[in-house]
């Protein structure tokens, strides 16, 4: 994501360059009140100011972590500079879902470490065949039945 750049406000296509949301996705979240209403330009162009764009990047940082838009409401009804130890509910259930992201990341290293005993195990056994490198090579196939002429 880039800097933000300090400024009255932003327009729709500078707000998605600014945050990584599309242009599309952030007039979804105003429709479904994710996201406040933006601010009209006389022309009737939005305008997001540095506030919207900082919720923004909160949303896309809970939806990483898997957080669905109706887990992460309530997040987004409390100022950015809240202290979350003001919101025990709050805090509950963050906590609690980081809990569960280090439960996947666990899982996940389980499976990464499988694969490399495997992939190790693949190494092994090719070198105790002989099969390593090019100093030797696999005998020609010989044609199966159906394939001769």
């Amino acid at each position: 994501m880039k800097e933000l750049k300090i400024k009255e406000g932003y327009s729709i296509k500078e707000t998605s360059e600014l945050t990584g949301m599309s242009e599309d996705t952030i007039r979804y979240y105003e429709k479904i009140g994710l996201l406040p209403r933006a601010q009209r330009k006389q022309n009737s162009h939005r305008i997001y100011s540095n506030e919207n764009i900082e919720t923004m990047r909160l949303m896309i940082c809970l939806k990483k972590t898997g957080m669905s838009l109706d887990e992460m409401r309530p997040f987004l009804n409390i100022s950015l500079n809240s202290d979350l130890a003001q919101y025990p509910e709050l805090y509950e259930k963050i906590q609690s879902h980081k809990q569960n992201i280090l439960e996947q990341i666990a899982s996940l290293q389980q499976i990464v470490d499988f694969i490399d005993t495997k992939v190790g195990l693949i190494g092994r056994d090719n070198q105790a065949c002989g099969l390593s490198g090019d100093r030797k090579r696999m005998p020609a196939r010989s044609p199966r039945a159906d394939e001769m002429p």
